[in-house]
């Protein structure tokens, strides 16, 4: 079996993130037994990924994400992103990923979130 690298793994989980295609990435990218630890708490499993995913649509709604630094070395990657929706922007995300044997095992997220209506800051995640 050719098992994925790295960089196979991080750029078609960029990819499927931003179309927004969640149980594609889960299926192809995310082992069964991952842990996400963020700002929020922890997260474990494609359960998991789904709750993390959860709060962040329903902190933000619609949104557009730009990958401003993408790096990757061995069984480790870097993401540096920003993120615009109608209600809320993020300026300062950054998420780490271990993979191994062509799947994300832990991932790190990190991000604040800034409403536009109101100006109120939510220093979680």
């Amino acid at each position: 079996m050719n098992v994925r690298t790295t960089r196979e793994v991080f750029e078609d989980h960029l990819d499927l993130a931003r179309r927004g295609d969640l149980e594609t990435d889960l299926r192809r990218n995310f082992a069964q037994d991952c842990v996400l630890l963020t700002g929020y708490g922890v997260f474990r499993g494609h359960r998991g990924v789904r709750e993390a995913a959860d709060l962040l649509d329903n902190q933000l709604g619609k949104v557009h994400y730009t990958y401003n630094n993408r790096l990757w070395h061995e069984e480790v990657a870097f993401l540096e992103w920003s993120a615009e929706s109608g209600r809320a922007s993020i300026e300062d995300g950054a998420d780490s990923f271990w993979v191994r044997d062509g799947l994300i095992r832990v991932m790190t997220i990190h991000y604040t979130v800034r409403e536009k209506a109101s100006g109120k800051q939510d220093t979680g995640g």
